[in-house]
């Protein structure tokens, strides 16, 4: 029993390795300050890994639920596509505002797409409603992943450990990302290349989730 537990935990950890995943959490998270980019990371993982665990329950309890949750699948692809071409149209337009500011004595790179500089948490929901959405589009496939690992009805502990793998992985490439905002970003044709490059792939991964 503990070897199929372990499993689940590691199958969390390769579906969070998708490109889909990665790429959403990159989209939202690229040029913001350390706070910022742990929070969209957290707030991603958490509506993701809460999804998946409620509409796991949902799904074995109400069967007929299961025809609309491809719908979160098609809704989120759709974002991500439009992301990137939006992240694309900022590269190769003259929309990104690379400035030093001093925030509590402690000077700093800020990106921004307006002249207004504001730091709002409201920006950062998209990404809470983003995991939202590809946690329902992935759940059928989940539970019928889990089913045959486990050879046995699956709980909610074993959805538990396959959103903790999830999460595990979401917060540790928000690391990275944040390794790249600090170190990398630091000119405006840096920027360009970094948003124009995720871009790109996000535009490839968004058509592919759409069509392929």
């Amino acid at each position: 029993m503990e070897l199929s537990l372990l499993i689940i935990f590691w199958y969390g950890v390769l579906h969070a390795m998708g490109p889909d995943h990665l790429t959403a959490i990159a989209d939202f998270s690229i040029g913001k300050n350390v706070r910022k980019t742990m929070m969209v990371t957290l707030l991603f993982a958490f509506g993701h890994g809460i999804t998946l665990f409620l509409f796991a329950k949902l799904l074995q309890s109400i069967p007929g639920i299961q025809a609309y949750t491809d719908y979160g699948d098609v809704i989120s692809a759709s974002v991500i596509l439009l992301m990137g071409m939006y992240l694309l149209y900022m590269a190769l337009s003259d929309r990104i505002l690379l400035n030093k500011h001093t925030h509590d004595g402690q000077e700093h790179i800020h990106i921004s797409f307006s002249r207004t500089h504001q730091h709002r948490w409201t920006d950062m929901m998209p990404a809470l409603s983003l995991g939202v959405l590809m946690g329902i589009g992935g759940v059928r496939g989940m539970l019928v992943t889990l089913g045959l690992v486990s050879h046995q009805e699956v709980t909610f502990g074993m959805v538990a450990l396959f959103a903790l793998g999830v999460m595990l992985v979401f917060i540790s490439f928000g690391g990275v990302i944040l390794l790249l905002n600090r170190y990398w970003l630091n000119s405006l044709a840096n920027v360009r290349r970094v948003f124009g490059a995720l871009g790109l792939s996000s535009i490839a991964v968004g058509a592919q989730m759409l069509w392929f």
